[in-house]
C-alpha cells in the first residue's frame, strides 16, 4: 500500500484552476512587480471579500517574509512584538524576526492563544518598570488565527484583544498562513470582514490553502507603511513576475473558491476526528480546524509510520508523543477511509 499522506498542508501543489489559468495567461506580456491587472483584479476582489473598499493589498511568496516583512516595517528599532510562547514567530521561525532588530517578547498562552487581560498586565507592567526606557518597547500584539495548536479566537476574543491594543497605541498584527481554515471551521464567529475590522494587517494564506505558493498581506490604510513596495525590494522579496501570485489570488477569489476548498479540510477533519475516536485514541487538545493532536504510544507511532505519514509535534511523556494529523484543501474522503483501514 502507498503511504497516505497527512504530515502537512502544503504536500500537494496547486488547486487545478490556478494551473489552468497560469496556463492560459502564460504567453501573456503583463506589467512586472504586481502591476499587473489580474493582480489588480486580486486586490479588489479581496478589498470586496473584507469589506474594505480602502485596504492595501500586497502579494509576497511566504508566510515567514510576510510576517518579518510586517513587523520590522511596522516597529520602530526599540520595539518588539509580544507574541504567544508557541506563536510561530517564537518558535518555527529560526529566530527570523529577532535576525532582522526585533525582539519577540513571549506570553504564556492559553489554548494556544493570548488573552487580552493577560497582553493588558504585560503593557502596564512594562510602563510601571522604573527601568522600561533600558528595555524592549512592546509595539505589537502578534496573533495567528487559527493558532499553532490548531484553535480558533472568538469574536469577543478578538474584539478585546483589538481594545487592548488601540488603548495602548500598538499594533495587532494576523498571522493567516491557515486563515480558510479557521474561516471555514464549523465553530467559528469570526468573518474576513471582522479580522480587516479588527486588525491593522493580516495575511491571507494561500501557500496551505490552494495556491503553489503566496500570500495576501492586507493592511488598514491608515497604519501602511510608506514606500511599502520598497521595503518589500529591500528585503529581497520583491518578485518580477508579480502575475504569478496575483492570477492566483484573483482565482482564489473569484467563485468563492478560497472558501469552498477550505471548506473541504474542515470536512475531512471532522471525518479523520471521527475516526480517530472510533479507534480509540486520546486528542492532546480540542482543535476545531484542519490540524488534529493525537497522543500515541512510541512502538504503535513506529509501526504505523511507513504506512502513513504524520508530524512530530512534542514529547508527551517517556513512552508516548503528541503527533499531528492534518487535512488540506485537497485531501479526499478516500484518504480519511484509507487511514482507517490502518489504525
Amino acid at each position: 500500500m502507498q503511504k497516505i499522506s497527512f504530515e502537512s498542508d502544503y504536500r500537494t501543489g496547486a488547486h487545478p484552476d490556478i494551473l489552468r489559468r497560469l496556463t492560459e495567461t502564460n504567453s501573456e506580456s503583463l506589467d512586472a512587480y504586481g502591476s499587473d491587472i489580474y493582480s489588480e483584479s486580486a486586490k479588489q476582489k479581496i478589498r470586496k471579500a473584507c469589506d474594505c473598499d480602502d485596504a492595501e493589498v500586497y502579494f509576497l511568496s511566504g508566510g515567514t517574509q510576510t510576517n518579518l516583512i510586517v513587523i520590522s516595517s511596522l516597529l520602530k528599532s526599540y520595539e518588539g512584538v509580544i507574541a504567544a510562547d508557541t506563536g510561530h514567530i517564537s518558535i518555527h521561525e529560526a529566530g527570523a524576526i529577532e535576525h532582522h532588530g526585533h525582539k519577540v517578547l513571549p506570553l504564556e498562552h492559553h489554548d494556544g492563544k493570548i488573552e487580552a487581560e493577560s497582553l493588558d498586565s504585560y503593557i502596564k507592567d512594562f510602563y510601571a518598570d522604573e527601568n522600561h526606557e533600558h528595555m524592549v518597547f512592546p509595539g505589537m500584539a502578534y496573533i495567528s488565527h487559527p493558532t499553532e495548536n490548531g484553535t480558533l479566537y472568538s469574536k469577543k476574543e478578538l474584539e478585546d484583544i483589538s481594545a487592548i491594543c488601540r488603548k495602548h497605541n500598538i499594533y495587532l498584527y494576523m498571522d493567516g498562513a491557515r486563515l480558510g481554515y479557521g474561516l471555514m471551521s464549523r465553530q467559528t464567529d469570526v468573518t474576513l470582514p471582522d479580522i480587516a475590522r479588527l486588525c491593522d494587517a493580516f495575511y491571507i494564506g494561500g501557500t496551505k490553502v490552494g495556491a503553489l505558493c503566496g500570500e495576501a498581506l492586507v493592511f488598514r490604510k491608515s497604519v501602511m507603511p510608506k514606500h511599502f513596495m520598497t521595503i518589500i525590494k529591500q528585503h529581497g522579496a520583491l518578485l518580477a513576475k508579480g502575475r504569478l501570485n496575483g492570477i492566483q489570488f484573483d482565482t482564489l477569489f473569484t467563485d468563492n473558491l478560497y472558501f469552498r476548498i477550505s471548506k473541504n479540510a474542515i470536512d475531512t477533519a471532522e471525518m479523520l476526528k471521527e475516526v480517530l475516536r472510533e479507534k480509540g485514541f486520546r486528542f492532546a487538545w480540542e482543535s476545531p480546524t484542519n490540524q488534529q493532536f493525537v497522543i500515541l504510544e512510541n512502538e504503535y507511532m513506529k509501526s504505523i509510520s511507513d504506512k502513513v505519514g504524520f508530524s512530530f509535534w512534542e514529547k508527551y511523556d517517556d513512552n508516548h508523543t503528541v503527533v499531528r494529523f492534518a487535512t488540506s484543501w485537497s485531501t479526499k474522503a478516500e484518504d480519511v477511509e484509507k487511514l482507517k483501514s490502518i489504525l
